[in-house]
């Protein structure tokens, strides 16, 4: 059984935790990063989609 959660959903929930820690550092700006482009769908919106969809396929091709 597959369970699909959208990537805005996902990246809202981390970006909540890291804000509710109170942790600060690389990953979690990138995190928070992500989340906005996902939210905003500016031009950058595509090219960084594309990136993260080869990534969740290499990712699914790898186990």
């Amino acid at each position: 059984m597959a369970l699909t959660v959208s990537a805005l959903v996902l990246l809202a929930i981390v970006a909540a935790f890291l804000l509710r820690t109170g942790s600060l550092r690389f990953g979690p700006a990138a995190v928070v990063f992500l989340l906005g482009f996902f939210t905003a769908g500016t031009g950058a919106d595509g090219p960084i989609r594309s990136l993260c969809t080869a990534i969740a396929t290499a990712i699914q091709h790898a186990t």
